[in-house]
């Protein structure tokens, strides 16, 4: 998929309790030498509504299986975004395939301005209010991998001083 950042990858424990949010199902064709072999895709996004999110693609013959598969799939690829609250940090945009996200923060009470795929993976990483804009490409795959990649773009203010190596009131000065 995309490199992740390993400090930002998280441990599927118990004690964090996951929903999960069917994105889509696709049925898919493999032409063979003996006819046509039906198949179906699903993506599916895992996260508990508190800053932790994953996503999964699951494949097989029928569509309860490709689904679980996609659950397992979603549970093993945690990540934590900064939520500050109930919103991003800053502005980011990001590209995956043809897909391009814009998504920006919110003031309190905005609520989520997004739609479909790009909705499923802001509400599953337990973001209130934000401003979602998705441009090319709307199929749903590329936009929940492109909306991912943003949110882990995203560095919060302690993340940026450490970095540095400044203090956490240098970097609001500037």
């Amino acid at each position: 998929m995309f490199k992740l950042a390993e400090n930002k990858r998280v441990k599927a424990s118990s004690d964090i309790e996951l929903k999960d949010r069917l994105v889509g199902v696709q049925r898919v064709v493999k032409v063979t030498k003996g006819g046509r072999a039906f198949g179906f895709s699903a993506i599916v996004v895992v996260g508990d509504e508190k800053s932790i999110v994953g996503i999964g693609l699951g494949k097989s013959k029928d569509v309860s299986t490709a689904i679980a598969k996609a659950i397992e799939a979603a549970k093993k690829n945690l990540v934590k975004i900064p939520v500050i609250n109930g919103t991003i940090p800053h502005e980011q945009f990001s590209k995956f395939g043809g897909s391009q996200v814009l998504i920006k923060p919110a003031s309190h009470g905005t609520g989520i301005k997004a739609g479909g795929a790009m909705r499923a993976v802001i509400e599953s990483a337990g973001i209130k209010d934000v401003l979602a804009k998705s441009k090319g490409s709307s199929n749903p795959h590329n936009l929940v991998k492109a909306t991912l990649k943003a949110l882990l773009e995203l560095r919060d203010a302690r993340t940026v001083a450490n970095q540095r190596g400044v203090s956490l009131e240098k970097v609001f000065k500037g």
